[in-house]
């Protein structure tokens, strides 16, 4: 199977001061997972998304392909991007 289809999608809603996020980030960069990140403190529409999705104003909030993650759980992170620590 082709590696590019098999990527998955990943957006990470944060805002600047946020060490979860930070670390979530961080999280990504080391295992080379490519994500998109949507300030919420400065994007209203990203943040009316995070909300209708997360049903939460909490920060961070991650959707993989579709599965929200509230919060930095590595774990389930790891599950979801079929990452083997």
């Amino acid at each position: 199977m082709d590696q590019e289809t098999t990527r998955p999608t990943v957006t990470i809603y944060s805002t600047p001061t946020c060490g979860y996020c930070k670390l979530a980030k961080s999280f990504f960069n080391e295992y080379k997972v490519a994500y998109t990140e949507k300030d919420v403190s400065q994007d209203i529409k990203a943040q009316e998304e995070m909300i209708a999705k997360s049903n939460q104003m909490g920060v961070p909030v991650i959707d993989v392909n579709g599965e929200i993650v509230v919060g930095f759980d590595q774990d389930r992170l790891a599950t979801l991007l079929d990452i083997r620590k």
